[in-house]
């Protein structure tokens, strides 16, 4: 719930400041002058460019959000809970690392199967690798569908 509410929170936050940008904006190509009006709209494409990025992440959220729910409710979410921690809270590097195997190995059995591509993605997270995290739940959401 914590991530929810910081992701709505920074949401808000990018959105005025995309606001105050577009005003910015318009300002410039209120001057009149040649290099007003360019700067003006290079910077007014900058908002559509931020809510683009805005929107492309919350709805890769939602739907991760919405595929996490279903796993749940097969009970076919990974178990963590045993796995040694540091003093950070962070999985032990050894024990995300052999948690990881194990589930590579289980989507590798069933390639095609969303739920073995997610808990590899959940793995890749728990081993400290969100951006191959990200991808690998791209692909959980694309067989989902």
């Amino acid at each position: 719930m914590k991530a929810k509410v910081m992701a709505v929170v920074l949401t808000a936050v990018v959105l005025v400041y995309l606001v105050l940008l577009a005003e910015r904006a318009f300002q410039l190509i209120g001057t009149g002058q040649v290099a007003g009006i360019l700067l003006g709209i290079g910077v007014l494409i900058l908002p559509f460019v931020g809510l683009w990025i805005a929107w492309v992440n919350l709805r890769f959220g939602m739907r991760m959000e919405r595929l996490t729910k279903r796993l749940e409710a097969e009970d076919g979410l990974p178990d963590i809970s045993e796995l040694p921690r540091r003093p950070s809270g962070r999985v032990d590097r050894e024990a995300a690392d052999e948690f990881f195997e194990q589930i590579r190995a289980e989507a590798a059995r069933d390639p095609e199967n969303w739920r073995g591509w997610y808990r590899l993605a959940y793995a890749y997270d728990v081993a400290g690798d969100r951006r191959r995290a990200r991808e690998t739940m791209r692909r959980a959401l694309e067989l989902a569908d």
